[in-house]
């Protein structure tokens, strides 16, 4: 007995250690894969990877400016959720089936040289040089396949050094919660989240970055996010209109009842009226 409970001890050791060194490997993987990717350093200050379910929840996720602007961060993205298929990750190819993010803040810096942080980022780099091999410096981008991702940008913020040290700075409160779907390329996820934090805002004319040659690489995911959007507002239409035609029935019977209500009351007025005229009535008929 004592052997069994020495080897159960053991072994809940072992899955102790295991879920812990798991979660370090995991995260220096998932930070050296974002640096091919990205081109740039990126820190994540929590991360956990489900022992039973392929779960992984990252905390506090940072992408870094390169060296030479002045701001540290350029994407803050405090929580981003992702169901994975195991199996397609031991055959060495990302399969996502499920990707949450939820970034807080997407920052455009232009330093004081003219310099855009976003024009660091190999997917942009990759667009503008198509002719030339993607990720060709820091490695190959390894293989992706997101299958549902949900995108959430909070704010956009643009700061421009160039005309001084004191920058200029305009904030944009874009509030994007959308569905994509079908993503095969590491550069088209990095692609899209520029392109969705741009859209809305001003930043693109006042940088004069090419944003319409970067939605030109994505426009099968675009549609995608148009029909999900598409559906999503056809069945809040749906879902307004039953709610309009129900309050429609619901306002005539009400009048209705009203009505008989308000015509009950008249009439049991007009015999109690009657009644009382019958009580009062002189014994000797009315005097001529």
């Amino acid at each position: 007995m004592k052997k069994l409970v020495s080897v159960l001890v053991v072994v809940l050791l072992v899955v102790f250690a295991l879920s812990l060194t798991k979660d370090f490997f995991i995260k220096t993987a998932v930070e050296k894969g974002t640096n091919v990717i990205t081109g740039l350093k990126l820190k994540v200050s929590n991360f956990n990877v489900g022992i039973i379910r392929s779960l992984v929840n990252i905390r506090g996720l940072r992408l870094y400016n390169p060296a030479g602007f002045k701001d540290a961060v350029m994407l803050d993205m405090p929580v981003i959720y992702v169901d994975y298929d195991l199996v397609s990750v031991i055959k060495g190819i990302i399969h996502l089936e499920e990707m949450r993010i939820d970034m807080k803040e997407f920052t455009v810096v232009k330093n004081e040289k003219g310099e855009l942080n976003l024009d660091s980022l190999k997917a942009i780099k990759t667009q503008r040089e198509a002719n030339k091999q993607p990720a060709k410096e820091g490695g190959k981008a390894p293989a992706i396949k997101i299958d549902n991702l949900q995108l959430k940008i909070g704010k956009v913020i643009y700061k421009d050094y160039s005309g001084g040290p004191s920058p200029s700075v305009k904030e944009f409160n874009i509030n994007i919660n959308e569905r994509y779907t079908n993503i095969d390329d590491p550069n088209a996820l990095v692609s899209l989240i520029v392109v969705k934090a741009l859209m809305n805002t001003t930043i693109a004319s006042l940088t004069n970055f090419d944003l319409g040659g970067l939605k030109g690489t994505l426009s099968e995911t675009l549609s995608s996010a148009q029909k999900v959007v598409g559906e999503t507002a056809a069945k809040a239409q749906k879902a307004i209109a039953d709610t309009t035609e129900r309050t429609k029935a619901m306002a005539e019977e009400a009048s209705r009842d009203a009505q008989n209500a308000l015509k009950d009351t008249t009439d049991s007025l007009k015999k109690t009226t009657d009644d009382l005229k019958g009580m009062f009535k002189p014994p000797f008929g009315d005097k001529e």
